[in-house]
């Protein structure tokens, strides 16, 4: 058996379901439906929502606090098996480069962080649930959907047939600079979708008519941990905490368009070819990302708009790490 070209299309399949996962969850929680299975890891009681009216009426009685909505139920449930899949997809990843652990080329350490990544995040999936949607756990759990994404990126990169090995260079510091911007604007949009703020501003390019909203509390609105048993479905937040909230997702993204904007354009300038197209991509995908971003709400949150934003922050990452990949082997970095 070859187990590195096993291994390898098991990290394809394993980047495809991620991606999958990630804009499902997205449109899970845009859609409201982050409660549509009030248990976990079933959905009242059951591995597939009971489809005759006994059984339903059986799992109302055990729940009668959560009514039962079938459209959000299977929602849940199909993001909840992708997740599966994506997880057992990166178990067996982890099993083949174990066995292929005596070939120089086989990274090992990473597709075991990799596992352990999943398995708290799959834990991050119960909380999610049993937590009442609480703020914290919903940006940790979008914040772990997509390291599991880099790091599939990161290893499919290095997996690429024919690659040499190479000896460790110094990674260029500005990618690395990105990619770090990047993440916190990412924690940031996730900070703001699971307060349900997305809307706390409802023009473009000013906030409330104005440049630096008044009528904001920056204090409230970003205190990480609040009281347990609190439902936070629909959220919890005053006006005034959300705005602050929008407000600096805006600005951050501002922050960040420039920084990848003036990073992307360095490297286009280098004399390797793939540091080159890495760059363009970047560029393509900040472009895109923030006409999405405008068009959300510019057009009031339409559901496929929103759920676009979130799968299109999820190529931008992509495309940062494979430019922080393409910069880690080019040591020159010189001006054409």
């Amino acid at each position: 058996m070859n187990h590195a070209l096993w291994y390898r299309r098991c990290l394809w399949v394993a980047a495809g379901l991620c991606l999958v996962v990630v804009v499902l969850g997205a449109y899970v929680r845009l859609s409201d439906a982050g409660l549509g299975c009030p248990d976990w890891p079933g959905c009242y009681g059951h591995l597939v929502l009971p489809a005759d009216q006994l059984a339903r009426d059986s799992a109302q009685q055990a729940w009668p606090e959560r009514p039962i909505e079938a459209g959000k139920a299977w929602r849940e449930m199909i993001h909840r098996y992708a997740a599966t899949s994506l997880g057992m997809s990166i178990m067996l990843a982890a099993l083949l480069a174990w066995l292929n652990r005596r070939d120089p080329r086989q990274p090992v350490l990473l597709p075991t962080v990799l596992l352990g990544v999943v398995i708290f995040q799959g834990l991050l999936g119960m909380w999610t649930v049993t937590l009442l949607l609480k703020p914290l756990i919903v940006m940790g759990h979008l914040l772990g959907g997509l390291t599991t994404l880099g790091l599939l990126g990161w290893l499919l990169l290095e997996s690429r047939p024919g690659r040499q090995a190479r000896a460790a260079r110094r990674t260029a510091w500005l990618a690395v600079g990105g990619l770090l911007i990047l993440v916190v604007q990412i924690a940031l949009g996730g900070w703001t979708s699971s307060n349900y703020a997305a809307l706390a501003c409802p023009d473009i390019p000013t906030c409330q008519g104005q440049w630096w909203p008044e009528d904001s509390n920056f204090a409230e609105g970003f205190v990480l941990w609040r009281g347990l048993g609190v439902n936070y479905e629909f959220g919890v937040l005053d006006a005034p905490s959300r705005v602050a909230i929008h407000f600096v997702h805006r600005l951050g993204a501002l922050a960040t368009f420039t920084a990848l904007l003036l990073i992307a354009l360095y490297f286009r300038r280098s004399q390797a070819a793939a540091v080159r197209q890495a760059a363009t991509l970047v560029l393509a995908a900040v472009s895109l990302q923030v006409l999405i971003g405008a068009g959300v709400v510019w057009f009031g949150l339409p559901l496929p708009l929103a759920t676009a934003h979130n799968g299109v922050a999820a190529l931008l990452l992509l495309a940062v790490i494979n430019l922080n990949h393409a910069a880690s082997f080019d040591d020159k970095l010189q001006p054409a």
